[in-house]
């Protein structure tokens, strides 16, 4: 059954923008230096790099996760906004002309534009006390025996590894400050350390003197060097620990009265004592970290433990079955166990960051060659940033990659020309025209003295 008799599809209209939204993300972009950035710092041997780039780009920005979906940028009048569109083809030539050293390059490209984002959209990190460092790995699953560095995980899906270094504070979502791309079966805490020292780095530049930077991850970073490195850095630091023979120990040896109720799923405030009656609690002892190690690389810090009970314990039967899961973290922070516990559950923000990568250009690991799938995550992590900062700008601090591309980006617009003016026209009541505004205005005024 057809939905109308009286309507005719005809594809004729070569005015017709499908991605208005894409005029002022990408002058955003550019006013952060993302063109000046390129040119200074790639040295790929193919000509118009940064017209490339900002192809692969603009792309991702307009919800492309292959390379021929970049062909939406030549559709009606779309070239004409995105200045310097080129074809997938020569895209894909591109990407593959990469090496690794091309790829670091990209890297220290990327790290310039999100300070050129920072310094254009002074609220993009936050201003609390508190700022999260995050690290965290991820499988992208391939297909085909043609895709180089492919293999089986500890997901056990054919694929490659990709690391994730992300910057947050409470009030501000999430910037990816660091990537990298492995080989599919690499173990997820290899070399982490080396790219935790880089975003410790650029984290430095990027937040006040009176921020305190925290470093968290999951067991597979628990090592001496991702401690060392956040303390070299000044940082605190919490890494999960599994259940080795000196964590099991400690835990064993915490008295049962130290353990303090917190807020939980399910749990109830006592409108008496003003406590938490809850299924898990909280407590802390002291650890020697690392002690297969020489001297000098053991780590004295806090062991903080939660508990939760196991649902199902027969009643009186603790003795024969165990009572609790438990769940413990290392950590130097001068927090109290609550507060730390608290904050080091947020590490799962780097999750959300990986989910909304691998709902949009990550989707896909385009190519068969490594260096070209390795360059496709860094401009994919610059893509991610342009549009975190675009949401800010916008005053949706918080909204994510795909709503952002839903409200802001792919607006529909109709180009018409007034002398030596082309004029978009943009749909009348459209939802988010303000925030559309505000963000234009972000991206073409001057910028705001610091």
């Amino acid at each position: 059954m057809k939905a109308s008799h009286g309507i005719v599809p005809v594809f004729d209209e070569p005015n017709l923008v499908s991605a208005a939204g894409l005029v002022p993300v990408l002058a955003l972009a550019e006013a952060a230096g993302l063109s000046g950035a390129v040119e200074s710092s790639l040295t790929v041997p193919v000509a118009s790099l940064p017209a490339k780039v900002r192809t692969v780009v603009a792309g991702m920005l307009a919800g492309a996760d292959s390379i021929d979906d970049l062909d939406v940028l030549r559709a009606g009048g779309t070239a004409r906004v995105v200045k310097g569109v080129r074809a997938p083809s020569t895209i894909g030539t591109f990407l593959r002309s990469f090496t690794h050293g091309h790829v670091l390059q990209l890297h220290k490209a990327a790290r310039q534009v999100l300070a050129g984002l920072v310094g254009r959209v002074p609220k993009l990190v936050g201003a609390d006390p508190l700022v999260f460092v995050d690290v965290d790995d991820t499988i992208g699953e391939v297909h085909g025996y043609a895709k180089q560095g492919a293999g089986f995980g500890y997901t056990r899906v054919r694929g490659l590894n990709a690391l994730l270094v992300t910057i947050s504070t409470p009030s501000s979502a999430p910037l990816v400050t660091e990537c990298a791309l492995r080989k599919g079966p690499t173990r997820s805490g290899k070399a982490a350390d080396w790219h935790l020292k880089r975003a410790l780095n650029d984290t430095a530049a990027l937040v006040g003197e009176d921020q305190q930077v925290w470093v968290r991850g999951d067991a597979a970073f628990a090592t001496a060097k991702d401690v060392h490195a956040a303390i070299g850095a000044g940082a605190w630091f919490s890494f999960t620990v599994p259940a080795w023979p000196t964590v099991t120990r400690a835990i064993a040896a915490i008295s049962e009265d130290a353990w303090t109720p917190i807020r939980y799923p399910r749990a109830l405030l006592d409108a008496d004592t003003g406590e938490w009656v809850s299924e898990a609690e909280v407590a802390e002892t002291m650890i020697t970290m690392f002690t297969s190690h020489p001297k000098a690389e053991q780590v004295t810090c806090r062991l903080v433990v939660r508990r939760v009970k196991r649902l199902g314990t027969p009643v009186g039967q603790d003795e024969l079955v165990a009572a609790h899961r438990h769940h413990a973290f290392i950590t130097n922070t001068t927090l109290d166990a609550v507060q730390a516990d608290q904050h080091h559950r947020g590490h799962a923000i780097i999750e959300q960051v990986i989910a909304e990568l691998k709902a949009g250009p990550l989707a896909h690991l385009p190519s068969g060659k490594f260096a070209a799938n390795a360059a496709w995550l860094a401009l994919a992590v610059i893509a991610f940033n342009i549009a975190r900062a675009a949401a800010v700008a916008a005053g949706m601090t918080k909204i994510r990659m795909a709503t952002l591309l839903r409200t802001l980006i792919n607006v529909p617009a109709r180009l018409a020309t007034t002398g030596r003016r082309t004029l978009m026209h943009l749909p009348s009541s459209w939802p988010w025209q303000d925030p559309w505004t505000d963000l234009w205005n972000t991206a073409t005024d001057p910028p705001t003295a610091a």
